[in-house]
């Protein structure tokens, strides 16, 4: 098992690891909207927020040897689901051709007022 922690990517704000690897397959934690200089995007549009965790997810992806064309699963949650099609346009731009299973959870709230999480699961 080896824990991922690169720089690249928001440092945990808790205890947790960014994502693990094992046995070929890389667990990327659940990652909020924060830009590079991490700030938590909470007022940002939908969209922008959507970007910015797909974007965090493939830093730590290669941080684990792996890419966007090598996730398995994708899970996503959001706070209203009237903002669906703004994240899912958002989240195509982002994936181009890879299209892993994924799931869309609507919840009630999130951390920090953001619209959108999404944990992942790769292969190495």
């Amino acid at each position: 098992m080896e824990r991922i922690d690169t720089t690249d990517a928001p440092p945990p704000r808790g205890h947790y690891s960014q994502a693990i690897v094992h046995n070929g397959l890389v667990f990327v934690s659940g990652q909020l909207p924060i830009d590079g200089d991490g700030e938590i995007m909470n007022r940002a549009p939908a969209a922008d927020q959507a970007r910015a965790v797909m974007l965090n997810i493939e830093k730590i992806l290669q941080a684990a040897g792996s890419g966007l064309d090598r996730l398995l699963q994708v899970t996503i949650y959001v706070t209203d689901i009237d903002f669906w099609p703004e994240v899912n346009q958002a989240y195509i731009e982002v994936m181009g051709d890879s299209k892993p299973a994924r799931a869309v959870i609507p919840v009630r709230e999130l951390h920090h007022g953001v619209v959108l999480e999404a944990q992942a699961i790769a292969a190495t």
